[in-house]
């Protein structure tokens, strides 16, 4: 219970100062980071969680797919048909090289081997779709850059996994299994479109319809079986959450429209329960004992990483330096690494928890970093547009 309302009092906080948050760079996700921080074991120890529990695993993984199924809904047909060249040359270019230079980051300035490298550059080679939405959100940016961040954002969380679990069996957790891997993807994505294709076509006929609640409940009943049933299949579940949440914004824009408050809301409780409990989980003795080194390769991996990754992926397109600018920056790390952090954590393989560590610190800096400057690049497009009207 402790827990619970230390979330509750941060939830109120968060509420109060929302506004100054909307106008400035003071990001709630932060104050749930520092709340989680000051309230878990490094602090008070009012939160006393086990990072070795698979409930917590479970948790981050259920939360993930909350996000992706509510993220999907943002992303209309338009949307795919306008930046899928783009995505996909940021997702097939751009996020094998961004796995490349972290595991090559990694060895140079850890003690880890090259495979264990490799799977830290997997583990944080895809972007988060929350804190990547408070970029999306915000209409005065470029709506060719929201489009763009959206669709990566929800994809690459699906992409990710498989390359982290041949890693993790490379690594001696169980055998390296490609074929799998790729069924998985494809049973995810062939889940995520006839489940509510299904449903929406049923409800579409003179046979059925939704009235009332239910009518705000259809995208809710079709996310539940669309987890549920991937789990049962073992195939991908984010990518079937994602692609699932992308069909009915497709197929269905009135039930688009009546999940989107309460979806929107969900998913922000998810993200920020998350922060909370991560935030927990760290102290003071920790951030003293890591060496100088694990600080310059997080730096690299903000800062450098992703802008010489994306290069040769946006090289072509007509993007204005802005935009380039915007969509080489706001790569932030989040849930689906932290999802991998803990199953990492939780694998047995050896230096599980340096490895899961070393991720957990590049996702801290990131949400600092990330969620704390989407109000700057909105200023920017901002004060972009009026120069142009102005001139």
């Amino acid at each position: 219970m402790a827990a619970l309302l230390v979330f509750a009092v941060t939830l109120v906080l968060a509420v109060l100062v929302s506004d100054l948050a909307a106008r400035s760079i003071l990001s709630t996700a932060v104050i749930f980071l520092v709340a989680g921080f000051v309230s878990g074991v490094g602090g008070a120890g009012w939160i006393r969680l086990n990072p070795n529990s698979h409930q917590i695993t479970d948790f981050f993984s259920l939360a993930l797919c909350i996000v992706l199924f509510t993220d999907g809904m943002h992303v209309s047909q338009r949307d795919l048909h306008q930046v899928w060249r783009l995505a996909s040359r940021t997702l097939l270019v751009g996020m094998p090289l961004t796995m490349g230079l972290t595991a090559m980051f990694c060895r140079w300035l850890t003690h880890l081997t090259w495979t264990q490298s490799f799977l830290v550059g997997a583990a944080l080679s895809p972007t988060d779709p929350i804190f990547a939405a408070a970029i999306v959100g915000r209409e005065e940016v470029s709506v060719r850059v929201r489009r763009l961040l959206n669709v990566e954002s929800g994809l690459n969380d699906g992409l990710a996994l498989p390359a982290v679990m041949l890693l993790l069996g490379a690594l001696g957790v169980q055998a390296p299994t490609l074929g799998k891997d790729i069924e998985e993807l494809l049973v995810g994505t062939f889940v995520g479109v006839a489940v509510p294709w299904i449903v929406i076509a049923a409800l579409e006929s003179r046979y059925f319809a939704a009235v009332g609640v239910y009518e705000r409940l259809g995208a809710t009943a079709i996310g539940l079986v669309v987890f549920a049933l991937a789990g049962n299949l073992r195939a991908n579940q984010f990518l079937a959450m994602f692609v699932a949440g992308i069909t009915i914004s497709i197929k269905s824009s009135n039930m688009q429209a009546a999940f989107a408050e309460f979806g929107e809301t969900l998913s922000e409780l998810a993200k920020l329960a998350a922060v909370l409990i991560f935030g927990s989980f760290f102290s003071f003795e920790l951030f003293r004992s890591v060496p100088l080194q694990t600080y310059l390769f997080v730096a690299l991996v903000l800062f450098i990483v992703r802008p010489f990754a994306l290069a040769p992926a946006l090289a072509g397109h007509r993007l204005s330096p802005r935009e380039w600018y915007a969509i080489v920056w706001f790569g932030p790390k989040g849930f689906a690494s932290l999802l991998f952090a803990f199953l990492i954590l939780n694998s047995g393989i050896r230096d599980s928890r340096v490895i899961s560590g070393l991720i957990g610190l590049v996702v801290v800096a990131s949400i600092l970093a990330h969620s704390s400057t989407d109000v700057l690049i909105a200023r920017s497009f901002t004060s972009h547009k009026q120069g142009l009207r102005a001139s």
